[in-house]
């Protein structure tokens, strides 16, 4: 026996008898006569070759194979609706995707609430962000990995890069309470300074990872994890500078202190947004670009 294929318009019915919960609730919800509804679950019936429905039940109940069927039907009209939805995209110019290069830096909650307004204007968008540490930003956007690169270096971009600076993070030099450099009131010499372990975040970017930013320890640590890097500080393995917003509570309860330095001992760091130049913007990305501007 040959099964002719359902149409969408049978697997909406269907869904919407299921959801409804009779024929008459789901013509209205379809803005359909009840009869209509009737012989369009009786063709899909027929076409399948077996009832959906137990016949003669007060209410629809969908019988085993019914059952099965609504999965199916469920997830091809949700496929529908994702593909007008991404047409629509496509029609006004727009992306199909938004994917983001973030440093490990960067303030998430911060970039959380901007991703929240960013699904709320473009629900059926698909977002990618990829969490990176330092100079692997600009390598994510220099190969074409990611569309916009958020950044906590400032630098000489390459010249197919476009940047913009945006705002910024306060960054400090920060140990455990109980750390050696914890217990100098006044800056201590460097000299002092260089003879304690420091905990850096390791560079992978190909342009950078050749520059040194803030060590000033003979003996350092090079971390991929900040998550490892402030477990290590809070432990007392060594000193390192952490992004203030990070390590606030800690300095609040007395876990961790910062340092009194006489080189680097705080520093103001602006974020810079990358994209390159032969990549032009959709309004997804324009749109969060305009309100990464806007932050204080």
């Amino acid at each position: 026996m040959t099964v002719t294929s359902p149409t969408l318009e049978q697997l909406r019915t269907l869904v919407a008898v299921a959801d409804a919960g009779s024929f008459s609730a789901a013509a209205r919800r379809l803005d359909r006569s009840q009869p209509v509804i009737s012989y369009t679950i009786g063709t899909l019936e027929a076409q399948l070759g077996f009832a959906l429905f137990v016949r003669g039940k007060r209410r629809p109940e969908l019988t085993e194979r019914g059952e099965a069927v609504l999965v199916y039907a469920r997830r091809l009209c949700l496929l529908s609706d994702e593909l007008t939805a991404n047409t629509q995209f496509l029609r006004r110019g727009a992306e199909t995707e938004l994917s983001l290069a973030v440093d490990s830096l960067f303030p998430t909650e911060r970039l959380a609430k901007l991703l929240r307004g960013l699904t709320d204007l473009y629900p059926s968008l698909p977002v990618r962000p990829h969490t990176v540490p330092l100079g692997g930003v600009l390598d994510c956007v220099l190969e074409r990995q990611c569309m916009l690169g958020l950044s906590i270096l400032t630098a000489e971009w390459p010249d197919l890069i476009e940047a913009r600076e945006f705002s910024g993070m306060d960054i400090v030099p920060v140990a455990a309470a109980d750390h050696p450099l914890a217990a100098h009131v006044k800056a201590a010499p460097i000299s002092v300074v260089r003879k304690h372990l420091q905990l850096a975040l390791h560079d992978p970017g190909k342009l950078t990872q050749h520059l040194d930013y803030s060590i000033a320890g003979v003996r350092c640590w090079r971390l991929t994890d900040l998550a490892l890097k402030l477990a290590l500080l809070r432990a007392g393995v060594g000193w390192g500078y952490m992004p203030l917003s990070l390590v606030e509570d800690d300095l609040k309860r007395g876990s961790l202190v910062k340092l009194a330095l006489p080189w680097r001992p705080g520093v103001r760091q602006s974020f810079t947004m990358l994209h390159r130049l032969d990549w032009t913007p959709g309004p997804a990305m324009r749109w969060l670009m305009d309100r990464l501007l806007e932050w204080d």
